[in-house]
C-alpha cells in the first residue's frame, strides 16, 4: 500500500514516462520543505534529474539547509506549461510533483558526481571549465539528493481531450 493518495482526476494524470520527460526537460522548479516553526518553506531552485533522483546544490548554510537537516520529507514541483486561456477562464497546464526524501550528500565521491551532473546539465560539453569550477567551488557548496518515492504528472483536461482527438 502506498503512503501517497491517488490523483483524484486520474484522467488527467500523465504516465511515469511523460512525467520523467518533463523532469528531464525543465531546468528549475519549486522545492517544498518543512521550514522554521512548522511553516512550509518553498524555494525556487535549479536541479538535474538522473535515475529516479533529483540533485541540487546549495550554499553551506541557510534556511533550506536547516530545513533539510530537520526533516527529510520534501516535495518538488515543476511547471512545464502554463498557457492562460482568458476567454475559457482556465489554464492549459502540464506539471509534475515529486514526493520523497531529501539528503545532504556527505560522501565526497557522490558529491563530486552530483556537481558534475549539475555542471553538465547547465553547461554541457565544457569539461575543462567545469573542472576548474569544481576545483574552486566544491568545498564551498553542498550537494543535495532527493530520492523520489512518488511522482505524479497532470495536465489540463483540455489537453487530454486534444491529445485523444488526434490519436
Amino acid at each position: 500500500m502506498s503512503n501517497f493518495r491517488p490523483m483524484r482526476r486520474n484522467r488527467q494524470q500523465l504516465s511515469d514516462e511523460e512525467s520523467i520527460a518533463i523532469l528531464e526537460k525543465a531546468t528549475s522548479g519549486t522545492l517544498a520543505l518543512l521550514g522554521d516553526n512548522g511553516y512550509p518553506y518553498a524555494v525556487p531552485i535549479s536541479y538535474v534529474y538522473s535515475e529516479g533522483k533529483l540533485f541540487f546544490h546549495s550554499a553551506l548554510s541557510g534556511h533550506k539547509v536547516d530545513a533539510i537537516r530537520n526533516c527529510d520529507k520534501a516535495s518538488f514541483c515543476v511547471i512545464e506549461q502554463d498557457e492562460v486561456k482568458p476567454e475559457k477562464y482556465t489554464t492549459f497546464f502540464r506539471s509534475v510533483i515529486a514526493f520523497g526524501r531529501i539528503h545532504i550528500i556527505e560522501d565526497e565521491a557522490e558529491k563530486l558526481a552530483a556537481a558534475r551532473l549539475l555542471g553538465n546539465r547547465y553547461n554541457p560539453n565544457d569539461d575543462e571549465s567545469l573542472q576548474k569550477e569544481i576545483e574552486n567551488g566544491l568545498a564551498r557548496m553542498l550537494a543535495i539528493r532527493f530520492d523520489i518515492e512518488h511522482l505524479t504528472g497532470k495536465e489540463a483536461i483540455e489537453l487530454v481531450r486534444m491529445r485523444n482527438n488526434t490519436l
